[in-house]
């Protein structure tokens, strides 16, 4: 049976699932010091190169699972703020939830907004169990987040191929 792929809406943002159409944005996005310095640079060095991580990256698991990444669109203006998605993550135990923003919607609450939206859909729509989300030890606004939207920190955790040792926060449906 075909995964449904849906677009999501919260009072302020349309939760849209990220496109090759997005390539320009998500090669803006990928390049803004924040995300270098708290997601890791992605190797994502034009926009063809955005282009072929949404389609090798994004894509099969939106095709495979019916959620992945989501482009995050203002309804006020139609601009484009961030992104958000659950992700099936090499080396967790669930689903991992994660966002990241273009500096000028930082703190605007977007980033909550999309999360608790993407956090609800989770476990009502798309059947997952228990969430993950993790954070490098000195992203306290994404800690801050966490925390607010109902994670708890388990402990630390390294994923394949990464030598940084980050925070891990989780979230089980059955409690």
């Amino acid at each position: 049976m075909p995964v449904k792929i849906k677009t999501y809406e919260t009072e302020r943002l349309i939760l849209k699932p990220t496109d090759t159409g997005d390539a320009a944005f998500i090669f803006k996005l990928m390049n803004t010091p924040k995300f270098i310095k708290y997601i890791g640079d992605r190797g994502v060095n034009s926009i063809d190169a955005a282009t072929a991580y949404i389609e090798e990256r994004m894509t099969p698991q939106l095709k495979h699972l019916g959620y992945s990444n989501y482009t995050l669109i203002r309804k006020s203006d139609g601009k484009k703020a961030g992104t958000c998605g659950l992700y099936d993550r090499e080396g967790l135990e669930g689903i991992d939830i994660g966002f990241a923003f273009l500096p000028e919607y930082e703190k605007t609450g977007y980033a909550y907004e999309a999360s608790d939206k993407l956090k609800e859909l989770a476990f009502t729509e798309f059947g997952i169990e228990r969430l993950n989300a993790i954070t490098t030890k000195d992203n306290f606004a994404s800690q801050r987040l966490l925390e607010k939207l109902g994670l708890k920190y388990e402990g630390t955790v390294k994923l394949p191929d990464d030598r940084e040792e980050l925070l891990l926060y989780t979230y089980n449906a059955t409690k």
